[in-house]
């Protein structure tokens, strides 16, 4: 009987020093593309409110041609995790490749589309005439590093599934300085004004994809895996992702309703909308940290078929969730007085911004739970089910975000409306963790 606890604290011990090894260089690489559009918002955001509110469009259909395209990384990470977890490197890297020459080729597909549609994106998004220009300038040339984007998602994911996040880390870190120093110069030193930020985020993209193929290719050569295209391994990354990409593109879908209702509140609204959305994308990919040792983790687990590994994982990082969501809500209420003024002097949208900081700040416990328990069973290859959910999440959430400019509250009654959207899901991820079926063992589920 002395033994069950020596035995569970060490279980504890151990998940906790998996989770720190693997969360914390990730949250680094992860906040890297929230802090890319941080770092435009300060620039441009002195540049005046209507470029703001440009930008703000911009950057949301921007990330969603990006961002629906998240399986790149999520459901690599967790094929090669599997493939780690039952001694097959070659194998891991190899569907690492296969996700690889599919961003590629993904990512010529979505340029190809972008440009010639961008005056359209921005029309039917509700951009206002004076932000409407500028919105339609980031967006053609910031697509242009689109296909960097994508190969930057697959080749983390190759990473991440080897158990490797410091690589990620050391390139977000160098991709961070030089799209900062990029922006600074071409905005305001070479006087491009809102093309300069859009041109110096495709410049650094650039450079951080190709870091990466420089890792991946060097460790493909190491384990004999083929650099070449296959065909049959490329459209198998692409049909494992749907499940995945229909999850992705209804969690878009929320948040580009979002942004149409605040676009249509106004050019204070939006503006203030951008600031907190960037802000909630960086919580969001900071509380994904956790997540990303979850898919690794838990991937491995169950490719070496270790079920009670993978539970004690699950409920571990649930914990780290929960405390993390905590100490994010109170840094957005203690901190808000010093992140304001960096992003807008602007009084109205100052104005606008703090009530609906707060309720973002109360429902970060709950994002806490969300997305860890969204990265546990990606890890797993639930991808089915997280698709289900997701949409059940979009159905519940459409109609009452769009009723806001009709019921009034303006921006804060927008927000509570995407609280009630993580509520819901962490009602759905929860159910389907609580009953297990998402534990299925093997190098492939």
């Amino acid at each position: 009987m002395t033994l069950a606890p020596v035995t569970s604290h060490s279980s504890r011990r151990r998940h906790d020093r998996e989770i720190i090894a693997l969360a914390v260089p990730a949250f680094g690489a992860l906040v890297a593309e929230p802090l890319f559009v941080m770092v435009d918002s300060a620039i441009v955001g002195h540049l005046g409110t209507p470029q703001l509110a440009g930008l703000g469009v911009a950057a949301a259909l921007l990330t969603t041609a990006v961002s629906i395209f998240v399986f790149l990384a999520y459901a690599t990470t967790a094929a090669v995790a599997r493939r780690v977890g039952a001694g097959d490197l070659a194998a891991a890297i190899r569907q690492g490749m296969d996700g690889i020459w599919l961003a590629l080729l993904l990512g010529v597909a979505v340029i190809a589309v972008t440009l010639p549609s961008a005056p359209w994106l921005v029309e039917i998004f509700g951009a206002s005439d004076t932000a409407a220009p500028y919105a339609t300038t980031y967006l053609r040339i910031s697509s242009l590093g689109i296909p960097a984007m994508l190969i930057v998602m697959a080749a983390t994911g190759v990473l991440r599934g080897l158990q490797d996040t410091r690589t990620p880390l050391y390139v977000a870190i160098g991709g961070f300085a030089a799209n900062g120093a990029l922006n600074a110069g071409l905005v305001y030193g070479a006087g491009l004004g809102i093309a300069g930020s859009a041109w110096g985020t495709v410049i650094a993209q650039f450079g951080m994809a190709a870091a990466y193929l420089i890792v991946v290719v060097r460790g493909a050569r190491r384990h004999d895996a083929s650099l070449r295209p296959d065909a049959t391994g490329i459209r198998a990354s692409a049909q494992a992702g749907v499940p995945l990409l229909v999850r992705t593109l209804s969690l878009r879908a929320v948040l580009m309703i979002a942004t149409a209702v605040a676009a249509r509140l106004g050019d204070t609204d939006i503006a203030a909308h951008q600031i907190i959305l960037s802000l909630w994308s960086l919580m969001a990919f900071a509380l994904d940290a956790i997540a990303i040792a979850g898919q690794a983790i838990i991937g491995r687990y169950l490719g070496a078929d270790d079920t009670q590994g993978a539970r004690e994982a699950c409920r571990r990082m649930v914990q780290w969730g929960i405390a993390s969501g905590v100490v994010l809500g109170a840094l957005i209420v203690l901190a808000r007085p010093l992140f304001i003024p960096l992003f807008t002097g602007d009084g109205a949208v100052q104005d606008t911004l703090v009530p609906a900081l707060l309720v973002v700040a109360l429902s970060q416990p709950i994002a806490g739970v969300v997305f860890i328990l969204d990265g546990v069973l990606m890890g797993a290859g639930d991808g089915r089910y997280l698709a289900w959910a997701m949409l059940i999440t979009l159905t519940v959430f459409a109609p009452v975000a769009l009723l806001v400019p009709t019921i009034g509250g303006g921006l804060t009654a927008l927000w509570w409306a995407m609280a009630l959207m993580m509520t819901v899901r962490m009602l759905t991820l929860w159910l389907r963790t609580r009953s297990g079926k998402w534990i299925v063992t093997g190098a492939t589920r």
